[in-house]
């Protein structure tokens, strides 16, 4: 397939000043293009006779002349990430260098790539499907270890293994059905409501599994809205000024102080909150504080996590209760402030209003550890390890639940005795939905809405 697309080339790593810069080029005939702009230190090597995976060092030129030092690697079709000829040439990283090496490159005949114009022919050219493609953008934005560890379990092909079980499970169980359509008279095993059950129930199983990971998968690529709510003077701002790692918020023995939203992006462990820090909660004593505690109120109604703090070197005010009550009917996990200063807070009443409750110093830094494992548990991470196959977006996710929906539609066919027409018409359905997730089945529209988000180079 790889023989119907032109040369084409591009800048493959970003638009900065680097110790080093790969012009990429790609296509049957990607070689020859390369040959006209680089000049081997040795006369008697050229790139069209090099073996796949083997480089040389050289000049790049152009008609005005050399331009920069370069090597020149080759990979072979199909050994190579698009599955074509590749050939990349790695110069100095300065833009100008490489802006004009990929002129003369273009001037020699390839055409500029377009955005994910690389991991696309991947996808064409049989090198990848789907879910390994998407996966080489969540790597490129991973923000964390464990997100990062996810994305490249999902680009190993992590997710498609998944799927190609659950395939399987219904191609059989669609195959029985086919064979029943040709030959109506004859005794099928494979149809028997006991046969065909246990199949279905597997692949439903594995799908909704799928699904259930789905909400700690974004968590990890995209994080989590996070608000720290609490009285005034229980340590908000001590908490957000540890977890920025810089005075982020005013800290003064003065209640209210904090009077608007403060907003910071950090990480805790492996999560990444996308953090505010908001004015206490209390009856607000001027305008100017009332309008803060109303923002407080807002964002901390449409959180996807709170952190809800107290004092604990006090005893539990009516401002501490009434936020606690609001609190816990949300995703939180409660913050018992201060041990610095000794515990005089009722905890138990706390605990057992919260699932997730940590005993912390925001001043010393002490029981960080235990937030961080609370924060884990309440977001959804606790127990992933980054080698499950996690959906990565919004499409997988949409193919993921037609699935499901035909799954149950057929083992409701078959507990009601339904005929195996209608059986097979929700088996179809769930086989079509995860061919489309796979890319095995999928229409151009579905491709170019996956690539669209890919950038110049990958």
């Amino acid at each position: 397939m790889s023989n119907q697309f032109p040369v084409i080339a591009a800048i493959s790593t970003p638009l900065a000043p680097a110790g080093l810069g790969v012009i990429r080029i790609s296509g049957a005939g990607a070689a020859s293009v390369a040959e006209k702009v680089f000049r081997p230190a040795s006369r008697t090597r050229r790139l069209s006779d090099l073996p796949g995976y083997a480089a040389l060092y050289g000049r790049v030129v152009d008609r005005d002349g050399e331009i920069d030092e370069c090597v020149a690697l080759v990979f072979r079709a199909p050994h190579s990430y698009t599955g074509e000829e590749v050939v990349e040439l790695s110069c100095h990283g300065g833009l100008y260098l490489l802006q004009r090496v990929l002129r003369a490159v273009l001037d020699a005949g390839a055409r500029p790539a377009e955005a994910g114009e690389f991991t696309r022919r991947a996808f064409l050219n049989g090198k990848v499907d789907l879910t390994r493609a998407e996966a080489v953008m969540d790597l490129i934005a991973a923000n964390g270890r464990l997100a990062a560890k996810t994305a490249l379990a999902a680009r190993e092909g992590a997710v498609y293994r998944k799927l190609e079980g659950i395939k399987n499970d219904l191609l059989g169980a669609a195959a029985a059905l086919s064979a029943y359509v040709d030959y109506p008279d004859e005794d099928i095993p494979d149809l028997t409501p006991e046969a065909l059950a246990p199949r279905l129930s597997s692949a439903r199983d594995a799908i909704r599994g799928l699904l259930d990971t789905y909400d700690a998968g974004r968590v990890l690529r995209e994080g989590v809205d996070t608000v720290i709510v609490g009285s005034p003077n229980v340590g908000k701002s001590t908490l957000m000024n540890w977890l920025a790692g810089c005075e982020r918020s005013i800290v003064t023995p003065i209640a209210g102080t904090t009077r608007d939203v403060v907003e910071e992006t950090v990480r805790l462990g492996d999560v990444l909150l996308r953090l505010a820090d908001t004015a206490g909660l209390r009856a607000a004593e001027d305008e100017v504080e009332s309008i803060g505690v109303r923002r407080a109120r807002s964002r901390m109604e449409t959180a996807a996590l709170l952190l809800a703090v107290f004092d604990g070197s006090r005893p539990l005010s009516g401002d501490d209760r009434r936020m606690a009550e609001a609190a816990c009917r949300q995703n939180a996990v409660a913050v018992i402030n201060k041990t610095d200063l000794g515990l005089k807070i009722d905890d138990k009443y706390i605990r057992s209003l919260f699932q997730q409750t940590v005993v912390i110093s925001a001043r010393d830094g002490e029981g960080m550890a235990e937030l961080e494992q609370a924060v884990r548990k309440a977001v959804g991470l606790n127990g992933i390890n980054g080698t499950e196959p996690l959906l990565a977006n919004e499409r997988q996710r949409r193919c993921a639940a037609d699935c499901l929906c035909c799954l149950e539609e057929a083992l409701a066919a078959l507990r009601a005795g339904l005929t195996l027409d209608a059986v097979g018409v929700s088996i179809d359905g769930a086989l079509s939905a995860v061919l489309e997730l796979t890319g095995e089945r999928t229409t151009e529209a579905v491709v170019d809405e996956v690539f669209a988000r890919f950038c110049v180079g990958k």
